[in-house]
This record gives C-alpha cells, structure tokens and sequence, in this order.
C-alpha cells in the first residue's frame, strides 16, 4: 500500500510540473509535450485510485483514455508538422 502512495504522490508531482510547463512553455513542441505527460500522469493516477479503492470499472475508463490518449498524441504531432511527413 505504501508503494502505491508513493506512485501516487510521484505522479501528482509529475502533473503540477507538467501543468507549470503547458503555460509556461516556451514552444508549441514544448506544450505539445507536456500536455502528454500531463494527461498520461492523470491516467497513472486514475489506475491507482482506482487499485486503493478497489473499483475494477477503473481500468475500462483507463483503457479507452489511453486509447484516445494515443490518437490525440498522433493527431497533435500531424498538426505541429502542418501534415508533412
């Protein structure tokens, strides 16, 4: 159990740098990426609230953000690039 809420005091660090670096970012590449890490922490700390809580419906929430997670990683990525490959 301490484990996990060190997993989860880690990823609430990871989302509070990633929040600070999408505003102050100095480039849209830079955004782009934290706006990743950011969804991706909150995805982390879903799936562990989701194990302290005992709530198995978690994880088919968990598993289709990520599913759109990924698609809008791929999509951002297509539109910094202006469609060159």
């Amino acid at each position: 159990m301490i484990g996990i809420m060190i997993g989860i005091a880690l990823l609430t660090f990871s989302a509070v740098v990633a929040s600070w670096r999408m505003f102050a970012g100095p480039g849209d590449g830079n955004r782009a990426l934290a706006s990743d890490l950011l969804f991706f922490s909150v995805i982390g700390l879903m799936s562990l609230m989701g194990l302290v809580f005992g709530t198995p419906q978690v994880l088919d929430l968990v598993l289709v953000a990520t599913i759109l997670g990924l698609l809008a990683t791929v999509s951002l990525a297509r539109a910094l690039t202006r469609g060159r490959r």
